[in-house]
């Protein structure tokens, strides 16, 4: 138990931190990406509002500014209103193809870009033309489709740089974050020995305590049944001694149950497991409980599918469908019915033991039908006995061999116990 409480912090954890880190990280690169979206557009709305050239002023030079004639900003240009620089059009590497209105190309300008010559262009207009769209990404470049006189204008923007970057950038993040996860591991690993000790001292203390009071308790209750014996072998029988052996008998039953439970949550628990014959196992203690539910007016329904078998400690398999037909039998209304099915599913063994229940079973009540000394019937507490604890040696059992049990209720009336064994 203390090492699953150890695992579930550790990836509890870890999952906290990752889901953090994915956020922070997710958000910065995901704005690093926006950024260069948008910076891209704003360049290509520029080279768009102007036939796939930047604005130039006259002569293609800035003029001499005189006192006259104030100098001519770069908002004038269209650069200051959309956020670019002046020196925009130095920096930025673009092509430009023209097509008719079949997709024919008519023209095509590669002069402010190198890596990319007039067939290519050409090759990457028609690509985009086809697929319908008139804005975003051809493998590094950035496109944007404009309508004009004689037909469609597509302009394309080297974004190799600032994709680089980005991608520079999403990799050292990612590189960054799984250095941080594992350290952080290997930082838990350390420490979170440390963290639970508390606990797990306190639950061997609580479970020594279980095995010494057991065996403590022991002696006593024997003693107490010899003497009630004896008293009426000399007194002859009445109700008082016979209520002093039901006692003690119940005592002594719950004594026992404590210390196997107790055993059967240690860490490797002493069970011998071996392949056997589940299906005669499950057919024989289920054949046990057909007599006492007739005595009691109770229907019940077998269904072991057979030659199936399972690989775990016998015994124990053999107590656990005991105490769900117990279980079962107990909680069962006088007329209901009772339902135990084994079969196999995939490679894993599943048992359903089912039965119908007096009150409605709500799902707060599944959820703790597991816990010790929990029993959802409170009202029926005195006429069912028990201590509440045999779904949990049942629970221990079922995690002993690597399994899985659940309460469901598939009808407001039903209670089902399903146990799926490793097969």
């Amino acid at each position: 138990m203390i090492k699953t409480l150890r695992r579930k912090f550790i990836a509890a954890t870890m999952l906290s931190l990752a889901a953090v880190l994915l956020v922070i990280l997710g958000g910065v690169n995901l704005m690093s990406y926006q950024k260069v979206i948008s910076d891209a557009d704003a360049i290509l709305e520029l080279l768009c509002a102007n036939s796939g050239t930047f604005p130039e002023f006259p002569a293609g030079k800035r003029p001499a500014q005189t006192a006259a004639q104030p100098p001519v900003s770069a908002d004038k240009r269209g650069f200051g209103e959309r956020g670019l620089s002046p020196e925009t059009p130095y920096e930025s590497r673009y092509f430009s193809v023209v097509l008719d209105e079949t997709g024919q190309v008519g023209y095509t300008d590669t002069v402010q870009i190198a890596a990319i010559d007039d067939d290519t262009a050409a090759s990457y207009a028609q690509a985009v033309w086809q697929s319908g769209r008139t804005s975003g990404f051809w493998e590094d470049y950035r496109y944007a489709c404009r309508s004009e006189a004689n037909g469609w204008r597509i302009i394309f923007l080297d974004c190799g740089r600032a994709l680089s970057g980005f991608r520079t950038t999403l990799l050292a993040s990612v590189m960054l974050a799984l250095v941080g996860l594992g350290a952080v591991l290997v930082l838990l690993l350390i420490l979170s020995g440390r963290i639970i000790r508390p606990v797990a001292e306190s639950y061997e203390k609580q479970k020594q305590f279980i095995t010494d009071a057991g065996h403590e308790l022991k002696t006593p209750l024997t003693i107490i049944s010899a003497d009630t014996d004896l008293a009426e072998m000399e007194c002859g029988e009445n109700e008082w001694l016979e209520d002093i052996r039901r006692q003690a008998q119940r005592l002594t039953g719950l004594t026992e149950d404590l210390i196997y439970l107790s055993r059967m949550e240690e860490a490797q628990p002493r069970l011998q497991f071996l392949e056997f014959p589940i299906s005669d196992v499950v057919e024989e203690m289920a054949q046990s409980f057909v007599a006492p539910a007739r005595s009691q007016d109770k229907n019940l329904n077998i269904e072991v599918r057979p030659m199936i078998s399972c690989n775990g400690d016998e015994k124990a398999v053999r107590q656990l469908v005991s105490i769900l037909m117990d279980n079962a039998l107990k909680y069962a209304p006088p007329g209901g019915q009772l339902a135990l099915r084994l079969e196999r599913q995939g490679r894993a063994v599943v048992l359903t033991v089912s039965n119908t229940t007096v009150c409605p079973v709500d799902k707060e009540s599944l959820e703790h039908l597991f816990d010790r000394f929990y029993r959802g019937d409170q009202s029926r507490n005195t006429q069912t006995g028990g201590y509440g604890l045999g779904l949990s040696i049942a629970k221990s059992i079922v995690a002993a061999h690597r399994g899985k049990i659940r309460a469901e209720s598939p009808a407001p009336d039903t209670l089902m116990i399903l146990v799926t064994l490793p097969g």
